[in-house]
């Protein structure tokens, strides 16, 4: 698909796809990110030693009732079968049922890494032929599979100004935007001004490798752009 549009969530998730999640206590996550669900639906899972670290401590400052995971002492187990502490929409709730549906149709968990880790692999063999960025990551153990960030290397670029530099790549996405290839590309805000692209797991690869020609056109545009400036 030629002109299929890719966009991402505003904030990038974790690191990378799989993580020792047996060594942690406390695991939170969003129906928003890698299944393309609903914002504002956070979802926990606490380990037993989460539980007795909730049960045993009590902070000297108050914690608002929306945030209480125990009472009297006790954890509050209602809220881990499915009681909520808010009314949610069921509408975003089936939303996420369909989700995990398609997950399950495309393999799980291990496909959707693998879909996952296959974006990034076509990001990856780009960004090596590509000399005008480099991911942020230098390390690949580090790279999201779900987010990447690619940060510009250009020396004319390195030497505008921290606002300049925003800027120019804000034209660039721009153009992406005008020409529907492309949306919401620019870095996260907090991070050096770039490049980044969603490559989880609902994005095919096809629809990644088609975009990152575009990705260099435009890049291309900009640097001629600022020539004649």
């Amino acid at each position: 698909m030629a002109n299929s549009p890719i966009s991402r969530p505003s904030i990038p998730t974790a690191t990378r796809c799989l993580c020792g999640t047996a060594r942690l206590d406390v695991v939170t996550w969003s129906w928003q990110k890698a299944l393309g669900g609903e914002a504002a639906h956070g979802m926990l899972a606490l380990s037993p030693r989460a539980v007795e670290r909730l049960q045993s401590y009590t902070p000297p400052w108050p914690v608002p009732k929306l945030f209480r995971l125990t009472s009297g002492g006790k954890l509050i187990e209602g809220i881990f079968r499915g009681e909520t502490i808010n009314t949610p929409s069921m509408l975003c709730v089936e939303d996420a049922l369909d989700s995990l549906r398609w997950a399950e149709s495309a393999g799980g968990l291990d496909g959707l890494i693998a879909r996952a880790e296959g974006n990034l692999a076509a990001v990856a063999a780009w960004e090596e032929r590509s000399p005008w960025l480099r991911f942020l990551a230098k390390d690949p153990a580090t790279r999201s599979c779900t987010s990447p960030q690619l940060e510009i290397v250009e020396p004319w670029f390195l030497g505008l100004s921290d606002e300049a530099r925003f800027t120019t790549v804000r034209a660039m996405t721009a153009r992406l935007e005008a020409e529907g290839a492309g949306y919401d590309l620019a870095s996260h805000r907090a991070s050096p001004p770039g490049i980044r692209i969603w490559t989880g797991a609902t994005v095919e690869r096809s629809d990644v490798e088609a975009l990152l020609p575009w990705l260099d056109w435009a890049w291309e545009q900009q640097r001629e752009a600022a020539k004649a400036a």
